[in-house]
């Protein structure tokens, strides 16, 4: 199971969206302004996790996700569901629909996936 801290998840999601990148363009595409050795030894804690890889190119390594970004996704809200909610699925889905700003057709996409996922539940 994928486990981030804030910063690695920080940098899990540059390379999620660009792909393979360098150091410094994980760093350049971070919205805090981190040392090039910080992000460096976050990426390098990544890889030792196994989250990410390199290739090299040339001089410099290439740093790839190798966990997808569902997986670490669902990993992460599995623990906030049982860390915050009690592990209380329902509590989740009323939080999320509470005063988070959820517009109404938000919230029809929500019921229309919840009534699939029991349509296909039920027994014939």
């Amino acid at each position: 199971m994928a486990s981030f801290t804030e910063r690695e998840l920080d940098c899990m999601a540059v390379l999620w969206e660009r792909g393979p990148s360098t150091v410094a363009e994980v760093r350049e595409a971070l919205a805090d302004s981190l040392a090039y050795t910080t992000v460096l030894t976050v990426l390098r804690t990544l890889e030792a996790k196994g989250h990410v890889g390199h290739e090299v190119v040339g001089k410099a390594h290439r740093y790839l996700p190798l966990v997808a970004r569902e997986a670490a996704g669902s990993s992460a809200l599995g623990r906030i569901v049982d860390k915050i909610f009690g592990g209380s699925r329902e509590l989740l889905l009323a939080h999320l629909v509470e005063g988070q700003g959820v517009t109404d057709d938000e919230i029809r996409n929500l019921r229309r996936v919840l009534n699939e996922r029991l349509k296909g539940r039920e027994a014939p």
